[in-house]
């Protein structure tokens, strides 16, 4: 299972190096950090302001995924039929920044929530096709690099978004929201400077040859699947983690912050390094190994006692870094570069219907377990259940990357 990149059909990619490929780390980290810049100020932004209850509340964050979801592979479909991404993504991150800016606007609920659906969609035209545009320039040996720079950046705005937006949110819970567009138009500068369309084939497939294609490359289901479950597990963190520090050990939210940012930084910082590292080695055992060992940790997270469990989140965040980018570029090696913008609309799509279906499925485990016996047997089990989809899904696919090194493909 080694590693190789598909080619390009038509004009030779210009690679990027040195400070592009770290100004690429930049753009996706600001790209990210709006998605959880708004999320320590929920309270004031949603509960307050609408007088609505804390459920109704976290369908601020949900249909933003739903967005996501829906759009992430019609975005795909359309740059690879335009045979463009750079103005796509240029257009989507001005969308998002005038949608941003419009939820501090004085409006009803429904149109708050219609108008969050629309910034989600957005927000997800631009990382799928940046992504996919980085994925077009890091041909070859250079692809580890590109994205693991990209997977960086992802992983530290989402790290760093919420404690920022807390500070930010002191005394204004709009501010962040505000701050969030002026990220996005900076972002599509950047864009603008940074990169450069990519031809990778002198006609246009239509939409029939698109999906024709992506069908004929079934292997992708492999990284899409993983993105799904990795984003599914990710989900508990999100959620049922704070509920379950917050109910069982009575920690205030600065600590449970502080065991999550064990998770997230060093995810975020060694992502560029396993990408780096998945140029020498298979990238399909990276995302193998990453990822059952990542099951193993989250399968053992509620028996944990509290003193231990830094050790533990560390452990988690390292292994998050081992899966994550490799199964980025994986997606990219598994595709045709005609379909390219597809299967990475596809990749993220899966990981948003994850992100939105792993709370929601904490949450019942917990309290379903927590009426027959008690709340913190409902988080052990929770996090056994979301550990053992993670074991599950490494088991299901290593003897189908094996047969794909038998049949001489190269991941």
């Amino acid at each position: 299972m080694m590693n190789q990149g598909n080619g390009h059909v038509g004009m030779k990619p210009a690679n990027l190096r040195g400070i592009r490929v770290v100004s690429l780390g930049v753009l996706t980290l600001m790209m990210l950090m709006p998605v959880t810049l708004p999320v320590t100020v929920l309270k004031g932004l949603v509960v307050e302001r609408f007088e609505v209850s804390e459920l109704l509340a976290s369908l601020f964050m949900s249909i933003n995924m739903v967005g996501a979801f829906i759009g992430a592979p019609l975005a795909g479909a359309l740059s690879d039929r335009l045979g463009r991404r750079k103005m796509l993504v240029i257009v989507g991150l001005l969308l998002d920044a005038i949608l941003l800016w419009s939820l501090s606007l004085p409006v009803s609920f429904p149109v708050f929530l219609g108008l969050r659906f629309l910034e989600g969609i957005s927000h997800i035209v631009a990382l799928s096709l940046v992504l996919a545009l980085a994925s077009d320039h890091g041909e070859g040996e250079n692809r580890g690099s590109v994205m693991g720079a990209a997977g960086a950046g992802i992983c530290l705005g989402v790290a760093l978004g919420a404690p920022l937006g807390g500070i930010l949110g002191r005394t204004d819970p709009y501010l962040p929201l505000q701050v969030g567009a002026g990220l996005s138009l900076l972002a599509a500068f950047m864009v603008c400077v940074l990169l450069r369309e990519v031809k990778v084939k002198s006609s246009r497939p239509s939409l029939r040859e698109i999906i024709r294609a992506l069908a004929a490359d079934r292997w992708l289901l492999l990284p899409i699947s993983f993105a799904f479950v990795d984003r599914f597990t990710v989900g508990f963190f999100t959620a049922t983690f704070s509920r379950f520090m917050d109910t069982v050990h009575d920690l205030e939210p600065s600590r449970i912050g502080i065991l999550l940012a064990y998770f997230m930084l060093p995810f975020g910082l060694l992502s560029y390094v396993f990408g780096r590292l998945s140029q020498r080695i298979s990238r399909s055992l990276l995302v193998c190994v990453g990822s059952l060992l990542y099951g193993i940790g989250t399968v053992s997270l509620g028996f944990w006692s509290l003193t231990a469990l830094p050790y533990l989140m560390l452990f988690l965040g390292v292994t998050s870094a081992v899966m994550f980018v490799p199964s980025l570029v994986l997606t990219t090696d598994l595709s045709r570069p005609e379909v390219r913008g597809t299967a990475m609309g596809a990749f993220n799509a899966a990981g948003s219907l994850g992100f939105v279906l792993g709370p929601v499925t904490g949450a019942w485990i917990s309290q379903t377990v927590a009426a027959q016996a008690d709340w913190h047997s409902g988080y052990q089990m929770a996090f056994v259940v979301a550990g053992l989809s993670e074991i599950c899904c490494v088991m299901v696919a290593f003897p189908l990357f094996l047969r794909l090194a038998r049949e001489g493909r190269r991941i």
